[in-house]
């Protein structure tokens, strides 16, 4: 038997975060931004036709900092005060082909978009590619 990895499909992808100013830093846990970091299809398109699942692991001062979307839209929101490191590891639809790990710098401050209403926020987003594989098994006599 032998296990022949044949790529299929180049799949882009988009991940990053938005942010907004909540007006004033909020009393009860100082937090003075709402942000969402996610991961979505570059075109528009059902991405879980090729993703199973999309983990995010926040700092850890956050509860349950390890989030696990199983369905899209792949996000969190959240609010806080300051930036970090998240991890998003992407599963795949095909349990034999292993999780991509990404890192994004979650941004809360810079850099800043105006929007056709006049606000700001923040968006910091990339672009990246995923090599979606199939997995043959070939019997050998």
């Amino acid at each position: 038997m032998e296990r022949v990895k044949e790529k299929i499909f180049t799949r882009p992808i988009v991940y990053g975060n938005t942010a907004h100013y909540l007006g004033k830093k909020r009393e009860e846990d100082g937090h003075t931004h709402e942000w969402t970091v996610f991961v979505k299809p570059y075109f528009n398109e059902d991405p879980s036709k090729y993703i199973r699942k999309v983990q995010f692991k926040l700092h850890d001062s956050y509860a349950n900092a390890t989030r696990m979307i199983e369905k899209p839209p792949y996000e969190v929101t959240e609010t806080g005060w300051g930036e970090f490191e998240i991890q998003i590891r992407i599963y795949f639809i095909d349990v034999n082909e292993k999780p991509v790990t990404a890192f994004h710098y979650l941004r809360l401050f810079q850099p800043q978009v105006t929007l056709p209403n006049g606000k700001t926020m923040v968006a910091a987003e990339y672009y990246d590619e995923i090599d979606c594989f199939v997995i043959h098994i070939i019997f050998i006599e």
